[in-house]
């Protein structure tokens, strides 16, 4: 099982709303802290919200008052309202700082305009 797994992706239109959820194996520690992480085409993967303890979060500013990051049991989650087109990317969850051999597949956000 990888440690980590994303799902929840989906295309939506612009203003719509999605769900990502990250599943996290036993290898993962409880305790960590988590993030969310995107990257689109051709440019850098970039943090997008983490979540220290299960109940602290930052938010890049890019998504502020739009996206927010919960814990559920095992499960990391981001909720993504207002979505625009630039949201699209494929979304990664980790810890915070990342760990390499952590990465998964990611899922794929797609928002037309």
């Amino acid at each position: 099982q990888a440690p980590l797994a994303e799902s929840g992706g989906g295309l939506v239109q612009a203003g719509e709303s999605l769900r990502l959820s990250c599943s996290a194996s036993r290898r993962v520690p409880i305790a960590s802290t988590m993030g969310w992480y995107r990257q689109a085409p051709g440019k850098e993967r970039e943090l997008v919200a983490r979540l220290v303890g299960g109940s602290t979060s930052s938010y890049a500013d890019f998504v502020k008052g739009r996206f927010t990051i919960s814990r559920n049991g095992a499960n990391t989650i981001l909720q993504m309202n207002n979505l625009k087109p630039e949201d699209t990317a494929v979304y990664y969850c980790n810890t915070w700082p990342p760990t390499r051999h952590y990465w998964g597949q990611g899922t794929q956000v797609t928002v037309s305009s």
